[in-house]
């Protein structure tokens, strides 16, 4: 171990401790605490030597010796205290004392000690303190004046006679004090060396974190304009740092949330906790190896900011600024919407469990009582003296019900397997004319019974439809008898059907009661009737607008509806003429509802039997 490292070790266990966590801080008492006790510690070694070669010293070199206890003193006060601009005052008041009693037993203001007035504001500077310096140069002037009062009334010695010897002191004087600002000199040129090697260091070690960082730390006026970010924007965004300066980044926010990103810079200038807002940004994807095309997405992005934390205090009129940090969430936006579509499609399906326990509770029960009703009658005919004609109107009953009853089953079955995937369907080629000609005569009676008006709308030279003649009939069948349902007595039901271009477009209007604009949104979902379940005026388990939109997206058609309450509802489904199954020899099958099938693959297809 060097002789310079025990030193330096020996130094670090007199610093305070409040000094040893901050780099320059140590610095400045070591070079404050080492050339005093270096010195007092030389001096009181060579002072025996003196002796020897000097003899008895007089009063003034006994002071002076004396006086190399002070600079022990004062690394003994920072050491324990840790006062760094108390201890040069004190060093300066020292060094005052010092010079004032040698001027003044040497001549006063005429003395070779008297120059070392000038030192006392230099070393005073090593403190990086304005109010020590202008203490120091105070107290060096102070002393001045008090050496010219006193030589103007001529009550010191005078100086030495000798010309010789005078000029030797006096140039003692002025070597030494050059020698000592020099000394000065170097530890402040050491002191601002050690400032800048420590400050490139912190300032390297936050820039390697800002290099490295995934998160954005920015800096930013009151008006959200950049002054500072960091290079991960780079990576976050796809464009240069220095575009996003002053306004860059400003103008890459989205235009509806560009209130809310000012808000937070504006709350985090006037309060002093950290706020934070949620933004989408956009960014640029490059699409090619060099980056000359590129596309543009929007990110969310969370930013944390609050009141940037000055190092000193601020200059009066100062503009404040907010420092901020940046990270990309969209993946945990993604989450969020996921769960939100997750938590809807959970609530619909509890209200669709509720609506299908209501309904069918109804639907279940009506024909039922009705059933076991006119059954029961018919065991006691003879006690009730029922005549053949009484009893067949109590059997058609019977067998409404049933049919009725079966119906409603058979729905039910028909949308289970269409949302288990097994509902099959065989394409074929088929008159579509004929099959809605059918189905309009076979509603015909039910529309006369309700007094409403069924006209077909079919042209003659109507093309032939490749498909499921079953489920088309199915459909047209659903929509009609739909119509005729919701329409009131004197109304009308119109079925039309045109061929356009490739497709069959099939209409089915009616001037019923309509739908409302909520529940508009929600017709075709398996179970929903529009209206509240305990105002239902018309029987039904909802499934018929659900069993037709199943229907149709399984032909690769599209169903929309429009419809105004108390005006009518016109339902208008566009089906292929050409419709072909994916592969031959397989039979189509129905996705489950709601689930959304790889891009290319329409349907689910199994082979036939």
């Amino acid at each position: 171990m060097s002789v310079l490292s025990i030193i330096r070790d020996c130094l670090d266990a007199l610093l305070h401790p409040s000094a040893r966590n901050d780099a320059l801080t140590c610095a400045r008492h070591r070079a404050f605490i080492a050339p005093r006790l270096l010195g007092s510690l030389g001096a009181f070694a060579i002072f025996p030597a003196y002796l020897a070669m000097r003899g008895a010293p007089s009063a003034l070199e006994v002071g002076a010796l004396a006086w190399l206890i002070a600079p022990i003193l004062l690394s003994w006060f920072l050491s324990r205290t840790g006062r760094y601009e108390g201890a040069y005052a004190l060093s300066s008041l020292a060094l005052s004392a010092l010079i004032m009693v040698v001027a003044i037993e040497t001549g006063g203001i005429e003395s070779f000690a008297a120059v070392w007035l000038i030192v006392i504001p230099l070393e005073a500077a090593l403190s990086a303190s304005r109010r020590v310096v202008v203490f120091a140069a105070m107290l060096a002037l102070a002393c001045v004046a008090t050496l010219i009062l006193i030589d103007h009334f001529e009550s010191l010695p005078r100086a030495e006679s000798n010309p010789a010897l005078r000029a030797s002191l006096i140039g003692f004087g002025v070597a030494s004090a050059t020698l000592y600002a020099a000394v000065l000199a170097f530890a402040a040129d050491a002191l601002a060396r050690t400032s800048v090697v420590l400050l490139s260091k912190e300032e390297e070690r936050y820039r390697l974190l800002a290099r490295n960082m995934s998160d954005v730390i920015s800096r930013h006026r009151r008006n959200g304009a950049v002054m500072f970010i960091s290079p991960a924007a780079e990576t976050l965004l796809g464009v240069p740092a220095m575009q996003l300066h002053e306004h860059g980044l400003f103008e890459r926010v989205h235009v509806a949330d560009r209130p809310a990103y000012l808000t937070a810079l504006s709350d985090a200038v006037r309060g002093s906790e950290a706020s934070s807002v949620e933004f989408r940004l956009r960014r640029n994807v490059p699409v090619d190896s060099c980056g000359s095309n590129h596309l543009v997405e929007f990110i969310w992005v969370e930013m944390r900011c609050r009141p940037l934390d000055r190092a000193g205090p601020t200059g009066v009129g100062s503009e404040a600024e907010v420092v901020a940090v940046m990270r990309d969430v969209t993946d945990r936006k993604l989450q969020e919407q996921a769960l939100d579509v997750a938590r809807g499609a959970a609530e619909r399906a509890d209200a669709a469990k509720t609506r299908f326990l209501a309904t069918m509770s109804h639907e279940l029960r009506t024909p039922l009582n009705a059933i076991i009703g006119f059954s029961d009658m018919l065991v006691q005919e003879q006690n009730l003296m029922l005549n053949a004609a009484r009893r067949r109107e109590y059997a058609q009953l019977i067998n409404d019900s049933g049919q009725h009853l079966l119906s409603v089953v058979n729905g039910i079955l028909d949308m289970s397997k269409m949302e288990s995937g097994n509902f099959e369907i065989t394409p074929e080629p088929f008159a579509a004319r004929t099959a809605l000609i059918s189905c309009c005569n076979l509603l015909a009676l039910r529309a006369r019974e309700n007094g409403v008006d069924l006209s077909a709308d079919v042209p003659q030279n109507l093309p032939d439809i490749t498909g499921d003649p079953r489920a088309f009939k199915q459909i047209v069948l659903n929509l009609v008898s739909n119509a005729i349902k919701f329409t009131e007595r004197g109304g009308k039901v119109t079925v039309a059907a045109a061929a356009d271009e490739a497709q069959l477009v099939l209409r089915v209007s009616d001037t019923g009661v309509g739908i409302a604009p909520d529940d508009l949104k929600r017709i075709g979902d398996p179970f929903f009737q529009a209206g509240k379940t305990y105002e239902r005026r018309h029987e039904g388990t909802g499934l018929g607008l659900s069993i037709v939109k199943s229907l149709v997206s399984l032909h690769a058609g599209e169903m929309s509806i429009q419809s105004k309450l108390d005006e009518g509802t016109t339902v208008t489904v566009v089906l292929p003429l050409a419709f072909a199954p994916p592969d031959e020899g397989k039979i189509m099958t129905l996705a489950p509802a709601g689930r959304t099938l790889p891009q290319g693959q329409a349907f689910q297809v199994k082979k036939s039997a």
